[in-house]
């Protein structure tokens, strides 16, 4: 089975290409803020067609993040997918991007997922391995540290969260700190997804916002 999967929501885009469960192309592409990143996906996903000598017709199913994150980047990547799969008849498998964070965790100890949702909200999601705890959802900020020391995690969040809680004697990892291979956990989430027996049909795929987008962009949480 020939997988493609990509992600605008979070701080780079990440596209890979494999063929079940091995990853044949992996690309993180950092934008250079005079657009946003996602303005990138459709020349990259062309470029890496035409270098792996493929074509959209070759490929069997489409992987996403879902969200939260950019509300523009959530929205174009769910628009292409549903597109591209539509005319190909083919499935599309969403992944929430907290569910992709929690991969960097590689311990067998519980993981919190943690980004900033702006509104003096957060976005939380609670995984073990393969196992969500939590759902992705938004609490207030205030419920945040109560909700950190509410059991033994190892949390994972954004800059802005991360500076938070360090202000607050909270340990937790930056995943914008470091080059974590994103793109790779999306792509070997979305193999094993497809390897059960759930349905993934194009129309289900839609962008996971939680909350509505702001008409205008507020101070980050902590500001």
């Amino acid at each position: 089975m020939k997988i493609l999967t990509f992600d605008t929501s979070l701080n780079k885009t990440y596209i890979a290409y494999g063929e079940d469960d091995k990853i044949i192309v992996s690309k993180a592409i950092s934008s250079d803020d005079e657009k946003y990143h996602s303005a990138y996906l459709v020349p990259e996903i062309v470029n890496l067609l035409k270098t792996e000598k493929i074509t959209l017709q070759d490929i069997d199913a489409i992987g996403i993040n879902e969200g939260p994150g950019s509300f523009t980047g959530i929205r174009i990547c769910t628009v292409i997918a549903r597109t591209a799969a539509q005319q190909l008849n083919i499935k599309v498998v969403p992944v929430p991007s907290l569910e992709i964070l929690a991969k960097i965790n590689k311990s067998d100890k519980k993981t919190l997922t943690v980004l900033d949702a702006r509104k003096h909200k957060v976005y939380v999601g609670a995984y073990k391995n393969d196992e969500i705890l939590i759902e992705p959802k938004a609490i207030q900020v205030e419920d945040l540290e109560a909700l950190v020391k509410s059991d033994d995690y190892i949390v994972i969040t954004d800059t802005s969260i991360h500076n938070l809680l360090s202000e607050k004697g909270i340990d937790s990892i930056n995943y914008e700190a470091d080059n974590y291979e994103l793109g790779e956990f999306l792509y070997h989430t979305v193999f094993k997804k497809l390897s059960g027996n759930n349905d993934y049909h194009w129309a289900k795929a839609k962008p996971l916002y939680i909350q509505p987008p702001s008409i205008s962009t507020p101070k980050k949480v902590g500001a």
